[in-house]
């Protein structure tokens, strides 16, 4: 037994302490290949996330994009959030992270999946292994990367609808960056040791807090739920020495997402989105809207506990629990060490994960109506959640597995090829997107090519046949019944109108 630096008495484990001399038969060298091994397999994951990135350049403008193009080219990234907090919906961060991308029209579009994805997977990277370190964990060098590309690729593409979710920009913003962002907010509070490092984690996660509240309503409602368990169930999930913390940063983050959605709620753009809806004469409160809510809702969970690729993300932390080995302390060592509670700390992250679900369905019904079920976009809000409540799982059972020190090498064998099939499973449906993205591609080249001709030599009223990819929206869908977005395709291309064509110029 060995005592911590937070007091807590930590039995040891195999592996620990200096008594114990690595093995020199079969196992010392199986651990000698630990780090090998963990990187060659984590290649599958990586290697699917690379073949997305590559996919994103066929990525091109469409439904809502239309219209952002020509008014950020007209009035500037600026001019957009003024107008999200004006007229469209309040959000200003996301009038922001939009007019980024919009900058640079189409280009914007191709390099957004590369420049999302690799900035999600450095962040749940970072956070693992900052996650490792809080617990008093160590593991093999590829351990946290391996874990964290699973975590990545399965929330990116194991939904049904990965186009929406990942590579329409406008939506990965709001419902797929902003749930890793609010996750890495937490990183600085997972590093702060002295005080200088305390005042940095209260003041990242209160800009974060803010800067939420007016990027996503679902990723907010989601972090208020899990901050608000972190407050009431601090004494269960902290040590003593870490507790008060935990729970000022967590009501520091709450403060910040509460200042966040009081500026969206009282903004002119968010009284004219609640009207457009008809949310100010129908309450998402009421017992039709709740009950209706409840009912997609189960039919959400339904399409999600159903989907086996996520079981990748369980067997990522199944490997993660048997190869981590906790690290034995030195006497005023600072480093902080968490309770070790699977149970409770599963059940935690199960009843956030329901409640933060259901509530998200709540706010969109409005917007969504019956069709929540099938907008899959909004579901990566808290699907995060459920990923990362599936590794950490998956870890407490590896953890449970090693501890007993039985069929440790099947129990690895199994967990990886898990993995393996995981990634597998995913790799088809992502390569037929891939190729329908290619061919829209291709067609939207040629017909943006005529349009920019034909107004350039100065035609005013031009054709233009819909493009659609994954369900995404276009002019005249509905076989041309469905206008907009003509109008902003028109603006576009510094055109009075376009007209519904059949085919391709």
């Amino acid at each position: 037994m060995a005592v911590g630096a937070s007091g807590v008495t930590i039995p040891r484990e195999p592996g620990d302490g200096p008594r114990r001399r690595r093995g020199k038969g079969r196992r010392g060298l199986l651990r000698s290949w630990t780090p090998a091994w963990t990187v060659g397999l984590s290649l599958l994951p990586l290697g699917l996330l690379a073949m997305a990135w590559w996919l994103g350049r066929h990525v091109r403008p469409s439904a809502d994009e239309w219209c952002f193009l020509p008014f950020v080219r007209d009035h500037g990234v600026s001019g957009l959030i003024a107008k999200f907090y004006v007229t469209d919906n309040g959000r200003i961060s996301n009038g922001m992270l939009i007019g980024l991308y919009t900058k640079f029209p189409v280009a914007g579009h191709q390099w957004f999946a590369l420049i999302s994805g690799v900035l999600m997977l450095g962040l749940l990277w970072a956070l693992t292994v900052q996650l490792l370190r809080m617990a008093g964990q160590t593991a093999p060098r590829g351990a946290p990367l391996l874990v964290a590309s699973m975590i990545t690729a399965v929330f990116l593409f194991a939904t049904p609808n990965t186009y929406k979710t990942f590579y329409w920009p406008a939506a990965s913003v709001s419902h797929t960056v902003a749930p890793v962002l609010a996750c890495a907010a937490a990183i600085p509070l997972l590093r702060a040791r002295r005080r200088r490092g305390r005042i940095a984690a209260l003041a990242v996660v209160l800009v974060a807090g803010v800067f939420m509240g007016t990027l996503s309503e679902e990723t907010s409602v989601v972090a208020l739920v899990v901050l608000s368990g972190v407050v009431l169930l601090g004494r269960l999930l902290f040590t003593e020495r870490v507790r008060a913390f935990a729970r000022g940063w967590s009501l520091v983050g709450m403060a910040g997402i509460g200042i966040g959605t009081f500026v969206l709620l009282t903004s002119p753009g968010s009284r004219n989105r609640r009207v457009r809806y008809g949310a100010e004469t129908e309450s998402m409160l009421a017992p039709e809207s709740l009950i209706a809510s409840l009912r997609g809702y189960v039919h959400i969970l339904e399409t999600i506990l159903t989907t086996w690729q996520y079981a990748g993300a369980v067997a990522a932390g199944v490997l993660l629990g048997l190869l981590a080995r906790g690290r034995g302390e030195r006497e005023g060592s600072r480093a902080v060490m968490l309770p070790c509670r699977p149970l409770l700390l599963t059940s935690f992250g199960a009843l956030a994960f329901i409640l933060s679900g259901y509530l998200c369905t709540v706010i969109t019904y409005p917007a969504f109506g019956a069709r929540v079920v099938t907008s899959e976009r909004t579901w990566n809000d808290y699907l995060l959640l459920y990923v990362l409540l599936l590794v950490g799982a998956g870890a407490f059972l590896g953890r449970a597995l090693r501890l007993r020190g039985r069929r440790m090498g099947v129990a690895t064998a199994a967990a990886a090829a898990v993995c393996a099939a995981a990634v597998m499973g995913l790799l088809a449906p992502l390569h037929h997107l891939g190729q329908d993205m290619q061919v829209r591609a291709r067609q939207w080249d040629r017909q943006d090519q005529w349009l920019r001709e034909r107004a350039a030599r100065g035609a005013k009223i031009l054709p233009y046949k819909p493009l659609s990819v994954s369900g995404m929206l276009e002019p005249f869908g509905s076989d041309g019944r469905r206008i907009w977005p003509a109008r902003c395709v028109a603006d576009y291309y510094h055109l009075d109108r376009v007209t519904h064509s059949e085919r391709l110029p």
